[in-house]
């Protein structure tokens, strides 16, 4: 297994920050550091963050972020889309790490002038080689930490494939690549002061009421929405004991999560149209122009999670109207299933042998 680096060689203190990269050089860890929260500036909160009486939050009250460095999956469309616009807009540098780099150069046209500088690079999260040579690139190019991990990509409810290493794709594009992903990334993350990694759920995770660890990669069986329900709770335990395993090495990165709600995007015709049914397909796409909210609006519980001063780690944040389904974000509950300890620590194991990828931690 590929072991990373452990903590006490994460020493790594950028030293000069410019526009699109960091000039960086090791340096000891203080002993009695000076934190600063996730807002320049602001002392690190002790105690959750609430919004005013009444008032519903929007991009309007993202903090200012310049000198941040943020790396969004699945930018190129949909809620990953305005997740990195509105966190470029708001002075982050941001990566679009993306599948197909010309729909990424296309993006990053689309979002327009912003403070922040706006980077693609090719990230295919079915493809663990792929995985491995995006974290390793970022890491060498841009050397100074990360602020922000968003593991958004996704794919929903598509016909049965594999993935390049072999995998059930849904498991691996939604759950796999992103756990590998962030055991690489964890010393670029550890680097900075009360970086965040913000895992996108859903409230499809409620479909499934236990990881079935017998056939996590529909090997015996499979079921498109079965599976999809299943990699939407694996977010979840990961975000879990992910977060678990942070606090007990008395680290300030946090790991939390959220969800969309019912946003329009692409997502919900392409495993329609991968299926060949064009009725199914149009079916979505008018269920999205009648009854969903749009995908800007869906980026918000996600934009909620990555800054808002003083959340804990673990939390899960989605839409406040009827059924989660849409609205302004706020914490939400999740399912028994999704608190559970036990197949927390399971999911972690297995997916440490499945990616061939383990943290650095003694859990």
């Amino acid at each position: 297994m590929e072991t990373l680096c452990r903590l006490s060689y994460w020493g790594v203190k950028p030293v000069k920050r410019t526009r699109g990269r960091t000039i960086c050089e090791p340096q000891p860890q203080p002993a009695e550091p000076t934190i600063i929260g996730f807002n320049t500036g602001m002392q690190s909160p002790t105690s959750p963050a609430s919004s005013k009486a009444g008032h519903r939050w929007t991009v309007a009250d993202l903090p200012d972020l310049t000198g941040r460095a943020a790396i969004v999956t699945g930018a190129n469309s949909g809620i990953g889309f305005y997740t990195a616009q509105a966190l470029a807009r708001s002075g982050a540098d941001v990566t679009l790490a993306v599948r197909d780099e010309t729909k990424g150069d296309k993006a990053r046209e689309l979002m327009g002038p912003t403070p922040g500088d706006i980077h693609v690079r090719h990230l295919d999260l079915s493809d663990l080689s792929c995985v491995r040579s995006f974290a390793n690139e970022w890491s060498r190019d841009f050397c100074g930490g990360l602020d922000l991990l968003i593991n958004n990509a996704g794919v929903m409810a598509i016909p049965y494939r594999q993935s390049a290493d072999g995998y059930e794709l849904q498991l691996a594009t939604n759950h796999l690549g992103h756990f590998a992903l962030t055991g690489l990334l964890l010393p670029a993350l550890v680097a900075v002061p009360h970086s965040r990694i913000i895992n996108v759920s859903s409230g499809a995770h409620r479909m499934i009421r236990r990881i079935n660890i017998e056939n996590l990669t529909g090997e015996n069986s499979y079921s498109k929405w079965g599976a999809y329900g299943q990699s939407k709770l694996a977010n979840l335990l990961f975000t879990l004991e992910l977060q678990r395993r942070l606090e007990a090495e008395d680290l300030t990165v946090t790991c939390s999560a959220a969800h969309p709600g019912w946003a329009a995007t692409g997502l919900q015709s392409a495993g329609p149209t991968m299926s060949g049914s064009w009725w199914e397909a149009r079916t979505a796409e008018l269920a999205n122009t009648v009854l969903a909210q749009s995908a800007e609006t869906g980026a918000l519980p996600t934009l909620f999670a990555a800054t808002m001063p003083g959340l804990p780690g673990n939390s899960y944040i989605g839409p406040d109207g009827l059924g989660e389904m849409r609205g302004h974000p706020k914490p939400v509950g999740r399912s028994d299933a999704a608190q559970d300890r036990q197949q927390a620590e399971q999911l972690w194991r297995v997916s440490e042998e499945l990616t061939s990828v383990t943290f650095p931690f003694d859990a």
